[in-house]
């Protein structure tokens, strides 16, 4: 498995307000932690000062390749509504701290 750094953000389908102001936010609660319980997510969460409004969300993976971040996500039920939507997916290459990543992938 490998790491990547993924940036979501508010899509054209954000109603207005933050993110517990929302259509379906527990849907979509209990679809990112189901992704954090299986190892996927190992971080996540929204960018500072964007939490109340139009989101900026980084989220740091592990996954097989990038096709696979992008499927794994694709199931959000936010995404289908538009409400958020990937931006970038980098491969990240831990180079201090890696230890505390890695004891967090075997359950440390």
């Amino acid at each position: 498995m490998s790491l990547f750094a993924v940036t979501r953000e508010a899509g054209p389908g954000w109603a207005p307000g933050g993110i517990f102001d929302q259509p379906a936010v527990d849907a979509h609660a209990t679809f990112m932690n189901s992704l954090s319980d299986d190892g996927f997510v190992l971080l996540g969460g929204p960018l500072a000062g964007t939490e109340a409004g139009r989101v900026r969300v980084l989220l740091v993976v592990d996954a097989e390749d990038e096709a696979a971040v992008h499927r794994r996500l694709d199931a959000d039920p936010w995404v289908p509504t538009g409400q958020l939507v990937v931006t970038e997916v980098e491969p990240w290459n831990v180079l201090v701290g890696a230890d505390r990543v890695v004891l967090r992938q075997h359950g440390s």
